[in-house]
C-alpha cells in the first residue's frame, strides 16, 4: 500500500499528542531516559494553529489510516530559529512513524521520498537538512541510503545530533 501525505489540521492534535507518548517516538527524539513524551513542551493544538509557510506539519496515511507525521520547515525563517544561522533556500524535515505496527514496513522511506519531491518542486530550494540523534544509528543508515551526507555533529539544546544534508544536485543525480 502507498503512503499519502496530507496537511495536518487542528483535528490531528490529539493524534500527535498520543504519538508523542509512544516509547519508540520518545527514544527517537530525545536521549533523556526520564522523558515521558517526545517533543517536550509541544502543545499540538498551538503547533498546528501556528503553521505557516515557514513551518508546516503533514500526516502520512495508508488509505484512511494515519500512521505518521512530518514537519517541513524553512530553517532560515521558522520562528524558533532552532537551526540558528543557516543559508537561505533550504528546508528541514522531521519525520516520525506514530503507529508501532507501521514501523519497519518501508513507510518512512515513502514519506521521505514524498517530502523530498515536495521540497525540491520549489525551484529555489537548494538543500534539505535533518538532525537525527547521534545515538539513533539506524536513522543514520536510513538517511544515508536516501542520499543525505553527514555534515557535522552538533548539540541542539540537550540533544546530541548528527546534521545531514541532501543537496538538489545529489537528489537529481539519484533520479537519473
Amino acid at each position: 500500500m502507498r503512503v499519502a501525505l496530507r496537511p495536518a489540521t487542528q483535528a490531528d492534535a490529539s493524534l500527535l499528542e498520543r504519538w508523542s507518548r509512544q516509547p519508540h517516538v520518545i527514544v527517537a527524539t530525545t536521549d533523556d531516559p526520564a522523558a515521558e513524551r517526545a517533543f517536550e513542551g509541544a502543545v499540538w493544538a498551538e503547533e498546528l494553529a501556528a503553521q505557516s509557510d515557514a513551518s508546516r506539519y503533514w500526516i502520512a496515511e495508508l488509505g484512511e489510516r494515519a500512521i505518521g507525521a512530518m514537519q517541513i520547515s524553512d530553517p532560515e525563517l521558522e520562528p524558533t530559529h532552532y537551526w540558528g544561522e543557516v543559508a537561505a533556500n533550504q528546508r528541514a524535515i522531521d519525520i516520525w512513524i506514530g503507529e508501532p505496527d507501521a514501523l519497519g514496513q518501508g513507510y518512512g522511506e515513502q514519506m521521505m521520498r514524498l517530502a523530498l519531491r515536495h521540497c525540491f518542486e520549489q525551484p529555489a530550494v537548494t538543500a534539505i537538512l535533518i538532525d537525527p540523534l547521534a545515538s539513533n544509528t539506524r536513522s543514520h543508515r536510513f538517511y544515508e541510503r536516501l542520499g543525505f551526507e553527514r555534515v557535522e555533529r552538533r548539540a541542539f539544546g540537550d540533544d546530541d545530533c548528527i546534521v545531514y544534508r541532501l543537496t538538489r544536485e545529489a537528489w537529481c543525480a539519484r533520479l537519473t
